[in-house]
């Protein structure tokens, strides 16, 4: 008994739990939550990815995978309580940008994937990436974590059927009274009564208690599919580097490294700034870890056959369950690791059972606007049009480039021409030309 006691203190040292305050029990929690937050991705990416031909089995397979690899070693190394998994967005770019639009092979665009994770991990060496994310200016911090809430939010509003599209007004009220809308505003008031009584597990309880009614009442329900998850051999090593090389660097590999370098770099900041971990000087400590764990899961991703694997920002609903340590990664990867074997089991857990908790979370990040300076326009303005448009562009690289690019015009026009730095004027011009050479980005 006296070993494992050893060990244990061991590892508690390791993940600092005594600085962090935090318990074994609290972190296993929290990584449950930000898995069950985030499993739906074991799912959702195989249909987008099948649409450009790759075999859903294999890429099911590649997508639980690549999140275990990631969110592991980003608990072990970088030991941050941020999981990883294919990106959405980028899922949807390879697929109907690249394949279906360009006509590109998705063996191809599986390799300039590849190569991208290669450019990043060259970045991270260099220092260039780790230079990026401290050359954003305070109040950008705190307006991308708010940013990013609102984000959240609309998506489980969006999912529940709270809110619906409309032609006239763009958005509208759904039909509450629909099953499924209930159920979600249902879901919602139980977490929100847990919270309020200040109960840690409050998310993953409230999307268990809101499953099983789904259950009860017929709206929630799943079909098994033997085997579908093990078959790796049609994606695994099927990239093809050499031809993505031979379509151009620009034209492929520049859009995965701009678009997943700015995408990344937003859920880094508001997940970080969620969870306490950056310093008073705006820095991110073992940012390098994290930026080469991001790195080597998007090639392991890419080798095994799925599209950018990212930093999700559903990693801040963990971090509110109470998730500090690099536990909760690890918890939350070997999850995923449990649904390759269960995969049809995750899918038992219906939309609006997370949709209520997709919501809180992006709730509770509001509270970073109380950061910004409101009152000093250089700051309010740039904090304003970086909350406002991630969320109606459906983008966090969209809401920073812009932010950015206004703070930057905005200390020109002060003639504060040395505050922003070389690097933020890099930024900017790199900002504009993502908006020029991406179009609408």
């Amino acid at each position: 008994m006296l070993y494992p006691d050893i060990l244990r203190r061991k590892l508690e040292r390791y993940f600092e739990f005594d600085r962090l305050a935090t318990n074994w029990r609290t972190e296993i929690l929290a990584g449950l939550t930000t898995f069950i937050t985030m499993a739906y991705i074991v799912f959702v990416n195989p249909s987008i990815l099948a649409e450009a031909g790759m075999p859903i089995g294999a890429v099911t397979a590649a997508t639980c995978l690549s999140a275990a690899i990631g969110s592991i070693l980003m608990g072990a190394v970088a030991r941050y309580p941020i999981a990883l998994a294919p990106g959405m967005g980028l899922n949807a770019y390879f697929t109907y940008a690249v394949v279906k639009g360009m006509g590109v092979p998705w063996q191809v665009a599986l390799g300039a994937v590849f190569l991208s994770g290669v450019a990043f991990l060259i970045l991270t060496l260099t220092g260039l990436r780790q230079r990026i994310v401290e050359a954003l200016p305070a109040d950008l911090y705190s307006a991308v974590a708010v940013g990013i809430g609102l984000f959240i939010a609309f998506i489980g509003l969006k999912n529940a059927g709270i809110v619906v599209a409309d032609p006239a007004t763009a958005l509208t009220l759904g039909n509450l009274r629909a099953p499924a809308t209930a159920l979600s505003l249902l879901g919602l008031l139980v977490i929100a009564a847990l919270l309020a009584w200040q109960v840690r597990a409050a998310m993953l309880i409230g999307i268990l208690v809101t499953t099983a009614i789904g259950f009860a009442t017929g709206l929630a329900r799943w079909q098994w599919q033997p085997g579908t998850a093990f078959d790796l051999s049609q994606t695994a090593g099927q990239l093809d580097i050499a031809a993505a090389f031979h379509l151009g660097f620009a034209e492929l590999i520049f859009i995965f490294l701009f678009v997943d370098l700015f995408d990344n770099l937003g859920t880094l900041v508001a997940v970080s700034k969620e969870a306490g971990i950056v310093t008073e000087r705006n820095q991110i400590p073992r940012v390098g870890r994290i930026l080469v764990t991001d790195s080597i899961a998007t090639m392991a991703g890419a080798l095994l056959g799925t599209s950018t694997v990212v930093s999700y920002i559903e990693s801040a609903a963990g971090i509110v369950a109470g998730g500090r340590s690099g536990v909760t990664a690890i918890v939350t990867g070997a999850m995923f690791l449990v649904a390759l074997v269960a995969a049809p089991l995750i899918g038992a857990v219906p939309g609006a059972a997370t949709a209520p908790a997709l919501i809180l979370v992006g709730g509770m990040m509001m509270a970073h606007a109380a950061h910004i300076r409101w009152r000093d326009p250089e700051a309010a303005i740039p904090a304003f049009l970086t909350i406002v448009m991630i969320p109606l562009s459906f983008s966090i690289a969209n809401g920073l480039a812009i932010g950015f690019i206004a703070y930057t015009a905005l200390k020109l026009l002060r003639g504060k021409w040395g505050e922003p730095g070389w690097l933020a004027y890099i930024l900017t011009v790199l900002f504009l030309l993502r908006f020029i050479y991406l179009g609408r980005g």
